[in-house]
């Protein structure tokens, strides 16, 4: 007889809510839920249901569970969802995964390459999971259940939490049930919530007509049938909880005491329904099933919910034919079930199972019974692989066994760690920490204290670490000093990776101090190798050529003891050091870098290297097919992180060629994909770059926004402070004619360069500050040749600013063929960076006037036909100016009055007197607005004057105030 009801009872509003977000999801609006509540209170069958009309609707449907057999495996539900896509799903989606093929084979092993060692952070692989989701649900729609998340690991947990956050505008669906226990898990879903990036569904017990319909339907009598104190006998001993009330029913009907006859359902005698506990009604049915069935599922239950038949049947010695026989008989009791894992798996239909199973054996049964399990995974999976390693693990401390388990835990934890799930390294080693402390050896309390540590620093929780480390260097624990400064060294790593340049410092010097004279080469490459970027990257002046200095140490050390990867870590700082030196000897860094990681198959490191080298192609002459190349090649292997870098780059370099509408998208989805990614550099650089596409757009607003989102990023101390200043303040002063602000801020750039050397080169002092203090009389050929000369100077982007510098040195002495040739020159590498061009042409000229020299007229017109198109009207004013001087007659440029805001227009407000009134927000003087505009004080005082009367303001700093409420809004 079924006592499991055929359909959902009293969640028709959940399931209402869960049915509309698929409908929605289908549509490609994603969603999370989390369905919550305590242990039967049908969290799994409201999911089934949405499972069930997930298929129905044709949606793919992705299943992962965790569980409680050992401690937690990193990731394993989500390696079973995607198993379960693999085993079933479009067999060409794995080519269409791209890059993030290779960062998921961390979860599906047949998607696994060279690149897939957890190298990539866990945000990566969160995307990856994101975008397969995407892409599986591209048709229908994507639904990824994840059951009994309350077992799932950490870094599961992490990745859960990033799809809530990002699955909106997506066809996926996150859907996971977890018990109302205090828990990280329930944490996850609470804060989720909070966020509104999920919905919480919190399950109540049935109301006592809920229970009346179940009893109904598990019995599947028709209305009348099943007599009132039936279910409220039921009602009152179970509490609304389902799952008790189909196994109390379940017992009334087995044990006779519910019977069925002509009339329907009625109570023989007068016997309660409920023996004491549901404990008690489980065991009775355990008992129906004989010793040997007893005995199976006991065994089963000290493994916990689900569990490997091989090692239950290894245990109790059942041979198949009493196996299989005693499994049916527990499956048809609706004990157990089938588990999907695979055909060596079965669990038991519900956690209450297991811990009724439990209760009834001593503490001394379920240790010996622990322990016989621990021998017999031990016989059938000798290396203890994957999960094993953790079960062997829990089962040695259920024996008592303690130092065995400590043991056994520290190497599952060292397993986790290498697999890039720190977190889960973590909660394995805080297992093994009280049993190795007391029973493990010396050798043994210093492997785990320093995996311990190592697992902090890379889970990002450096304060902690940072307090391990200097246990570890006060105590014998890790024996001698080579594995202390091993320590010190991977630390400090940890510390540049996070930004901690003081704390990395720390690291180093205390390595140092650990080194003495005797010092091996193999301990003195690995410090000065990480010394190198924490040199190159911090902040103490001269710290490029010191940078270089260390790593060129630790590349001849490196070769001559035979460590290809050190030596990989030290070519690439060399390559980044010498470019301010010399391209190509930047080149050939980067390309003996680019040899030795294809002769060791160091993929990481070649994709480093190709990107070196496709950055110098760029500086060098504004080339981006190399860098497009080596994105190409970082996508293919995995390298996401790299691949990101070179988008911003390419988004720079449209900035840089005037392709502004280009810039902005490709900018724009760059920002998105690194600022979810949490790509921390990634992003400040996209958004230095968004500062100079306004700047050279002439919107100080929008930049100026920018650049507050830039400070809040960091950007105010980083390495990309200079561009942000050189590249967007400088370009948008010189837009509003505002020369000494653009040399002011010219001047701070080199100040700040001289104390603290840079990497970024494109700034403005090796090319556009020396053709502005040569047009200003405060340098001469001295000056030319000096940045001329440098290895900085000859990249494309400032050689442009560099020959004009030197055209104008040459008309001033008189040379003007001289001064013509090359400006045509000027002209010709200018060709790729339009806007800078024009810009170029209209600060010549002023000089050509002056001299006598060239084409100024021709040149002054192509950049007012520009600027005017682009709407700037400063420096377009200033070339009509300018060619008023040379005599040839100009237009009017009446055309563009529908720049005049409509609410000034209908004052009527002129163009001309728009003009003065966009300069006014900077309240400058009329002699100063004059020298903007090109035009007299006297006509700046006159449109003042008609201004004031237009608008009604009651003075000068009332219009100006005026302006900038218009002009700039409410903010």
């Amino acid at each position: 007889m079924r006592t499991r009801a055929p359909r959902l009872i009293g969640r028709d509003a959940e399931s209402a809510q869960v049915g509309s977000a698929l409908e929605r999801t289908r549509a490609g609006h994603g969603c999370s839920f989390f369905v919550v509540g305590e242990p039967g209170i049908g969290k799994t069958r409201l999911a089934a249901d949405a499972i069930g009309s997930a298929l129905d609707a044709g949606m793919v449907v992705l299943r992962g569970r965790g569980s409680t057999t050992g401690p937690a495996v990193p990731f394993r539900p989500l390696t079973e969802a995607l198993l379960s896509l693999v085993r079933t799903g479009d067999p060409d989606l794995p080519a269409r995964l791209g890059p993030y093929r290779p960062v998921l084979g961390r979860l599906v092993p047949d998607w696994a390459d060279e690149s897939s060692r957890g190298g990539e952070s866990l945000v990566v692989l969160a995307e990856g999971v994101l975008r397969l989701t995407a892409l599986a649900g591209a048709a229908g729609g994507c639904l990824l259940f994840i059951d009994d998340l309350q077992d799932a690991d950490v870094e599961t947990l992490a990745v859960l939490e990033y799809l809530c956050g990002n699955v909106s505008g997506l066809p996926t669906m996150v859907l996971a049930t977890v018990r109302s226990e205090p828990g990280d898990a329930l944490d996850l879903a609470e804060t989720a919530a909070r966020r509104d990036e999920a919905r919480l569904l919190s399950l109540t017990r049935l109301s006592a007509q809920e229970v009346h319909e179940l009893v109904r339907g598990c019995l599947d009598a028709e209305p009348g049938e099943v007599p009132e104190e039936v279910s409220r006998l039921l009602f009152d001993d179970s509490a609304g909880n389902p799952l008790v009330v189909e196994e109390l029913l379940h017992e009334l009907v087995a044990g006779g005491t519910l019977v069925h006859d002509r009339d329907g359902w009625r109570l023989a005698g007068q016997a309660r329904a409920v023996p004491q506990t549901l404990v008690n009604s489980i065991g009775r049915r355990v008992d129906r099933l004989g010793p040997q069935g007893s005995q199976l599922l006991s065994v089963a239950a000290v493994l916990g919910q689900r569990f490997p038949l091989s090692v239950v049947q290894r245990v109790t010695g059942l041979d198949d034919h009493a196996l299989l026989s005693h499994l049916r008989a527990a499956v048809a009791a609706q004990l157990l079930s089938p588990d999907d894992r695979g055909a060596d798996w079965y669990s038991f239909q519900h956690p209450l199972a297991v811990e009724g199973l439990l209760t009834r054996l001593t503490p001394v049964d379920r240790a010996k019974i622990a322990g016989s399990l621990a021998d017999a995974v031990a016989e059938l999976h000798p290396d203890l692989p994957r999960e094993w390693c953790h079960l062997a693990a829990e089962l040695r401390a259920r024996a008592g066994e303690d130092r065995v388990a400590g043991q056994l835990y520290l190497r599952a934890g060292r397993r986790a760690l290498d697999s890039g799930a720190p977190g889960t390294a973590i909660a394995l080693l805080e297992r093994a920490e009280p049993a190795l402390t007391e029973h493990g050896t010396a050798a043994e309390r210093g492997d785990l204290l320093e995996t311990m540590l190592y697992a902090l620093a890379e889970s990002g929780q450096f304060d902690r670490a940072r307090v391990l480390a200097e246990t570890l260097r006060t105590t014998t624990a890790l024996g001698d000093d080579s594995r202390r400064i091993e320590v010190c060294v991977r630390l400090a790593w940890a510390a540049q990776v996070a930004g901690r340049w003081a704390d990395g410092d720390a690291q180093v010097r205390a390595a140092r101090a650990l080194l003495g004279p005797d010092a091996t080469e193999e301990q003195t490459v690995q410090v000065d190798a990480v010394d190198a970027y924490l040199t190159m990257f911090g902040t103490e002046p001269g710290r490029v050529h010191r940078g270089e200095r260390l790593a060129r140490r630790a590349l001849e050390g490196a070769e001559r003891i035979g460590r290809p990867a050190t030596a990989c870590q030290a070519w690439y700082a060399v390559g980044l050091a010498v470019r301010e030196r010399d391209l190509r000897e930047s080149d050939a860094c980067f390309q003996k870098m680019l040899d030795l990681a294809a002769q060791h198959d160091l993929a990481t490191w070649r994709n480093y290297a190709l990107t070196g080298l496709a950055g110098n192609a760029w500086l060098a002459e504004g080339d981006t097919g190399a860098l497009d190349r080596a994105r190409a090649e970082a996508l293919r292997t995995g390298g996401i992180s790299l691949a990101h870098n070179a988008d911003a780059i390419l988004g720079l370099h449209s900035v840089l060629c005037g392709e502004f509408g280009v810039a902005a998208e490709r900018l724009d989805a760059c920002l998105a994909e690194s600022a979810r990614m949490q790509l921390t550099a990634i992003t400040r650089y996209v958004l230095m770059a968004k500062a100079a596409l306004a700047g050279q757009r002439g919107d100080r607003a929008a930049m100026t926004a920018v650049l507050a989102e830039f400070a809040g990023h960091g950007g105010e101390n980083s390495p990309e402070m200079p561009l942000a200043q050189g590249l967007a303040k400088v370009f948008c002063a010189l837009l509003e004619e505002d020369r000494p602000a653009a040399e002011a801020e010219l001047a701070a750039i080199a100040a700040a360069q001289a104390e603290r050397q840079s990497t970024f080169y494109l700034a403005g002092p090796h090319g556009l500050q020396l053709l502005l203090d040569v047009l200003a009389g405060r340098a001469g050929w001295a000056d030319h040749e000096r940045v001329r000369d440098s290895a900085a100077g000859r990249m494309r982007w400032n050689r442009q600013f560099v020959l004009l510098a030197e055209a104008v040195l040459l008309g001033r002495d008189g040379r003007a063929e001289e001064a013509v040739r090359v400006r045509a020159e000027a002209s010709r590498t200018a060709e790729t960076f339009r806007s800078a061009r024009v810009l170029g042409l209209r600060l010549v000229a002023e000089a050509a006037i002056a001299d006598g020299w060239g084409e100024p007229g021709v040149w002054l017109r192509e950049a007012e036909e520009y600027f005017h198109r682009a709407e700037l009207a400063a420096v377009a004013s200033a070339c009509r100016t300018l060619l008023r001087r040379t005599g040839a007659p100009v237009a009017q440029r009446r055309a563009g009055s529908e720049r005049v805001p409509d609410s000034l227009r209908v004052l009527g407000v002129t163009l001309r007197e728009f003009e003065v009134y966009q300069l006014l927000v900077h309240r400058l003087a009329n002699k100063a607005l004059a020298e903007r505009l090109h035009i007299s004080p006297r006509t700046v005082e006159k449109h003042v004057a008609s201004l004031l009367v237009k608008t009604s303001s009651a003075d000068r700093s009332a219009l100006a105030d005026h302006a900038v409420r218009t002009l700039r809004g409410p903010h």
